[in-house]
């Protein structure tokens, strides 16, 4: 049996404007901690993520259903030098179906050519050290660095993920894969 977590119900709002993200730590904890494998569903909207690590282990399988966007705060600065905007390390069986990510990069991309003194950037989504996972249907854009990175994981599937950057965005790489098998 599949439990469905609802974002919305977590404290999370589809307007893009307001700071949704302990609202999906706090989804993310009661998917993570069910003894039955359950779904995060994020409905229609637009959702503001600040830098978040969903961390496991967890007790069993996690699917995520975006049929929303989540957008990083417009100023760039927001994800600080963390490296990462959207970060699950230690998981296993966990599935991202569906939805946008929009890392709002530009700002960014402004800062490193004008010389300034930027933070590192963040790669828009990030899998360390996970096991088992699928990540389908999603399209990445604008992110201040690589797309994807899959660092040190096992069995890591992706299936028609669209990658969207302009041409002159500064080393947003598509999918960077190091460490990892299968």
């Amino acid at each position: 049996m599949n439990r469905t977590y609802l974002s919305y119900n977590y404290g999370a709002k589809p307007d893009g404007k307001t700071d949704a993200t302990q609202a999906f730590l706090r989804v993310w904890a009661a998917a993570c901690s069910s003894a039955t494998a359950s779904t995060i569903y994020v409905p229609k909207g637009r959702y503001l993520i600040k830098a978040i690590e969903f961390r496991g282990p967890c007790k069993s399988r996690i699917r995520v259903q975006i049929d929303g966007t989540i957008v990083a705060p417009l100023d760039y600065r927001a994800l600080g030098n963390s490296g990462y905007w959207i970060l699950f390390i230690q998981v296993n069986g966990v599935s991202v179906f569906g939805g946008s990510l929009d890392a709002k990069g530009a700002g960014f991309w402004a800062c490193r050519r004008a010389g300034k003194n930027c933070p590192v950037g963040a790669r828009s989504i990030t899998f360390n050290w996970a096991n088992n996972v699928l990540i389908s249907g999603l399209t990445s854009i604008n992110s201040q660095l690589t797309h994807l990175v899959i660092n040190s994981c096992n069995n890591v599937q992706v299936r028609n993920v669209r990658l969207i950057a302009p041409d002159l965005s500064p080393n947003t790489d598509g999918i960077h894969v190091q460490g990892s098998t299968e």
